[in-house]
């Protein structure tokens, strides 16, 4: 056992990307992402039009609703750090200095473990100057309760496509996509990710032949990303005669950029020009499943499993 649950010693302290509330803050959102490297004035534009067709990006939002949903269920204190945004991972590093916490179990909020991700915030937490005991969980992309959470939302979710369909609707696992450089060097991600798409379908109880797996939201940087492209097997599983499909984003634990316009507009825009039906998957946001997972994760780290 360690410290008594209800000891602002011990902590969790949870990372992610972070998004900005508002268009006018995107310039400086992005100069974040890539260390103050300018970037051409078409992909800020870009980025600021996704933006405003959405309204606002919910990330930050559900972030600290999973992280206060979570501390219920610990009877800890979490905290929340952001590499790219307010509140950025320092923020919440000093925090938990000022509190006086001297262990933490830090948990990335993308379960698969890419150096794109999960390797960034683990660096911005070093460079953070923490003086307390960090415990990182590397990855949690089979953990069970995050399966299930994600089973739960397919089950839920592919029931009602199925009504509203004539016929078969195949189900499409994405993640967003890597530098093909990055799998080539030996990162993990790909790997992880296709076993999550795979345990969710299983846990769902989808036939092997009732669902496949893409990449989305490649970059703009230029060079190779790693595919097959959402947009590309969206096409091939019309070539092959449905008229329907359904998307479940298995390496996002909440609703942002990627979902509510990558998903929700551009790739429901390409599914109707091209006759075809398209659903979503809810996202997990406040799922209590979600947070369940990430409870045992903390309680197996702390030995109180």
């Amino acid at each position: 056992m360690t410290e008594n649950p209800g000891s602002r010693k011990t902590a969790v302290l949870l990372l992610a990307h972070g998004s900005p509330e508002a268009v006018e803050e995107i310039p400086e959102f992005l100069r974040c992402i890539t260390g103050g490297r300018p970037l051409p004035p078409q992909v800020i534009a870009e980025v600021q039009h996704r933006y405003g067709l959405i309204g606002r990006s919910p990330l930050t939002e559900i972030t600290l609703q999973q992280g206060e949903l979570l501390a219920q269920q610990l009877g800890l204190p979490v905290y929340v750090g952001m590499r790219n945004w307010k509140p950025f991972i320092q923020d919440a590093v000093n925090a938990m200095h000022a509190d006086g916490v001297e262990r933490a179990v830090v948990i990335c909020l993308a379960p698969q473990n890419s150096r794109t991700s999960v390797g960034l915030y683990k660096a911005a937490l070093t460079q953070s100057g923490a003086e307390f005991q960090i415990d990182f969980v590397e990855a949690w992309h089979d953990h069970p309760r995050l399966i299930e959470a994600f089973a739960e939302r397919l089950r839920a979710g592919l029931d009602r496509a199925r009504r509203e369909s004539e016929s078969s609707v195949p189900v499409l696992f994405t993640a967003h996509s890597v530098p093909q450089r990055t799998i080539s060097e030996g990162d993990p991600y790909e790997a992880q990710a296709k076993e999550t798409a795979a345990l969710v379908a299983k846990a769902a109880g989808l036939p092997e032949e009732g669902w496949t797996f893409a990449f989305q939201s490649q970059g703009m940087s230029g060079g190779a990303w790693i595919g097959p492209t959402v947009e590309d097997t969206i096409l091939g599983l019309k070539a092959q005669g449905h008229t329907g499909i359904f998307i479940q984003p298995i390496g996002f634990l909440c609703d942002h950029v990627e979902i509510l316009y990558d998903i929700d507009i551009a790739f429901r825009e390409l599914a109707e020009k091209e006759g075809l039906r398209l659903w979503r998957a809810e996202s997990l946001n406040a799922s209590p499943l979600l947070a369940a997972a990430m409870a045992e994760i903390t309680r197996a780290r702390l030995g109180d499993s």
